[in-house]
């Protein structure tokens, strides 16, 4: 038996023995949590204390922020300010953020030369045009998904990141802030279920109009629900399958149920395929009230060996909590308790920033999940309206 075969069967072994892996029977036992889950972001750098860089945050529109602030300063950043047009926004962020300050304005933020991160969850269709302000400012820039709204801002982001060498990250964060996602990522790369065939990429949202600002309703100002919410099932694709090269096979959208906003859309699906395997998203606004969370969002990886399903907000069957993986080989099925898993984005992206790496994501990869997410949007059949009853 070769050495790396030997290392990688170890590895397995190793991941699913003791209290993180528990085989399913036909009968499901009471899950009990036994310790307290880490805060989101929280990493070995948080726990030391280090300040490796300076950052600052431009535009507050998404509550996403708090994710992506939260992963900067467990990576090792020193948050210095913010700034937002929205006077509300800025207040209520600040509360969370005491010790870092207000700035006067944008221009505050880009034109110091200390800070070399800038992060945003600005308006969709004003991160892309940010992002490149920041770049040629020489610093580093991570937006919320999606961070981009059109192809046409793709490519002056493209030719800006390539003038600048300056990163541009995109917070994916099902990806990056889900622990059994990450934990699936290890098992997947030790050939826990052989090669990858597929994935399917489930992301459905709950939907309370009345908790939403205008721009959430304008196709213009968000991209639609492909570039939007698909963005993260795009880039887990990418992920899983090693694909870097890929085409989009077919997709269609809709606004089937919520015609008083006609420039929204409620549901989308794909079909995709790359060098690296094929893959299926569907996207929707549609989890019922009686959900105990805003959305079941799953993730089924196919092996040639086996397939790994993650239930990444709820388990329906009973278990609490989030980030719930099953894993089924040739022997048996089992339920991976992913609690104890570190988040490393936050940790890598602060090290690619500093050493002028790419650890946390290749600039291509998150280039080219954008790019198949618009290309998506902007060839999907459109879908009727629904009547109910």
């Amino acid at each position: 038996m070769s050495k790396r075969l030997e290392n990688r069967r170890k590895f397995i072994r190793t991941s699913l023995a003791g209290p993180v892996a528990l085989t399913l029977s036909a009968r499901q036992f009471p899950y009990h949590a036994s310790a307290a889950m880490p805060p989101s972001g929280q990493t070995a750098g948080m726990a030391r204390g280090e300040k490796r860089l300076r950052f600052s945050a431009i535009g507050l529109n998404h509550d996403h922020i708090f994710g992506q602030v939260a992963a900067v300063l467990g990576g090792g950043g020193h948050f210095v300010s913010y700034y937002a047009e929205e006077a509300d926004l800025a207040a209520s962020f600040g509360k969370r953020f005491p010790a870092a300050r207000f700035a006067r304005s944008r221009q505050e933020i880009l034109e110091d030369s200390s800070i070399q991160l800038v992060l945003s969850a600005a308006i969709p269709d004003e991160r892309g045009p940010l992002g490149i302000e920041v770049m040629r400012h020489g610093k580093d820039f991570m937006s919320d998904k999606p961070g981009l709204t059109t192809l046409a801002q793709l490519a002056e982001v493209r030719r800006a990141q390539s003038e600048t060498r300056r990163i541009y990250s995109i917070f994916y964060g099902e990806r990056f802030e889900n622990r059994a996602t990450v934990r699936a990522g290890e098992l997947v790369k030790a050939g826990a279920i052989g090669a990858v065939v597929q994935t399917i990429g489930l992301g459905p949202h709950r939907m309370h109009p009345e908790d939403r600002p205008p721009w959430f309703f304008d196709r213009q100002r968000f991209g639609g629900i492909l570039c939007d919410i698909a963005s993260h099932q795009f880039d887990q694709f990418l992920f899983f399958t090693g694909s870097d090269r890929a085409q989009i096979v077919a997709s269609q959208v809709g606004n089937v149920h919520h015609r008083q906003y006609p420039e929204f859309e409620d549901f989308g699906d794909v079909m995709v395929s790359g060098n690296g395997g094929t893959g299926y998203i569907r996207v929707d606004w549609f989890s019922p009230d009686g959900l105990n969370t805003w959305g079941d969002g799953r993730l089924t990886i196919l092996g040639t060996e086996g397939y790994i399903e993650i239930r990444k907000n709820i388990d329906i069957a009973g278990r609490p909590g989030e980030s719930h993986l099953f894993l089924v080989d040739r022997k048996e099925t089992r339920y991976i308790d992913c609690r104890s898993v570190t988040l490393p984005y936050g940790r890598q992206l602060v090290d690619d920033v500093v050493n002028r790496t790419e650890t946390a994501m290749s600039q291509e990869h998150c280039f080219l999940a954008t790019e198949l997410a618009l290309k998506a949007q902007q060839s999907a059949r459109k879908l009727p309206a629904r009547t109910q009853g």
